[in-house]
């Protein structure tokens, strides 16, 4: 059993232990294994082969996707928009404006240690959109790239997966670190299944550009219709595992983990 636990964490170094994705593959692979060692023979071979294959797959699948990513800096970003009227521009916030693995690490320890139950909890949400991100750390790309579309009078709208609450204080303290005057309050398109609820905000706002660092970000501003750009999520981040960049042929912004 540790054998396949430890073969599984190196094929995917990036998977949250509590993923249930990670433990039916865990469980998948156990299986094989307890029946390979009941019956030998063919079997043997047959496991032996799918984890290959699996290893495989798996570490440079991505590996050679990335060979093939349009990355952009911040100079060309600037380039392509010159000689172009101010618009409208969107943000994620968790991972792709603010490193908020900090609240997010606190609520799973006080609300549900060992899981990610806290995630659809409103006692947390109530605490991690009013105050928790104080102890958030603002992304230098982010405040970059804001920098940059402040100068050519964009407007600048956030739109996040989190559940929304009665109250937030998230629109100011964003406004404060991004030095944003009249910002616009921040939309918590929230998540449901099999719905990417932030389609929605991006069209009705008239945005041209969304910058996230999610797939789900990645599908959204696509589907609108508009550019994408991909922010790349911190390997530190609690929120695992990471996406693979580059996967929709999006842009993505080059040493944009920090």
């Amino acid at each position: 059993m540790l054998f396949v636990l430890t073969l599984f964490r190196w094929i995917r170094p990036n998977a949250d232990i509590f993923d249930i994705k990670f433990f039916l593959c865990y469980r998948t692979i156990l299986n094989l294994f307890m029946a390979n060692k009941r019956e030998g023979g063919m079997l043997r071979k047959i496991v032996l082969v799918i984890v290959i294959i699996s290893v495989l797959w798996v570490n440079y699948g991505c590996v050679a996707q990335e060979q093939n990513i349009r990355w952009v800096t911040l100079k060309d970003i600037a380039k392509s928009l010159e000689n172009q009227q101010p618009m409208n521009v969107g943000f994620d916030i968790d991972d792709t404006v603010l490193f908020s693995s900090p609240g997010y690490y606190y609520g799973r320890q006080k609300y549900s240690p060992g899981n990610k139950g806290f995630a659809i909890m409103e006692e947390f949400w109530n605490e991690m959109n009013n105050g928790l991100d104080q102890f958030s750390i603002p992304k230098e790309c982010a405040r970059r790239l804001i920098e940059l579309h402040k100068k050519r009078g964009d407007s600048i709208y956030f739109i996040t997966a989190r559940t929304k609450t009665k109250t937030e204080s998230v629109t100011e303290l964003l406004a404060k670190t991004f030095d944003l005057e009249n910002p616009h309050k921040v939309i918590f398109a929230g998540i449901k299944l099999g719905e990417n609820l932030k389609i929605k905000p991006i069209k009705e706002n008239k945005i041209q550009i969304f910058y996230g660092d999610a797939d789900s970000d990645i599908e959204a501003a696509l589907e609108a219709g508009i550019r994408a750009i991909r922010i790349m999520r911190a390997v530190n981040s609690t929120n695992k595992p990471l996406p693979c960049n580059g996967s929709f042929g999006e842009e993505v912004l080059v040493n944009s983990e920090y």
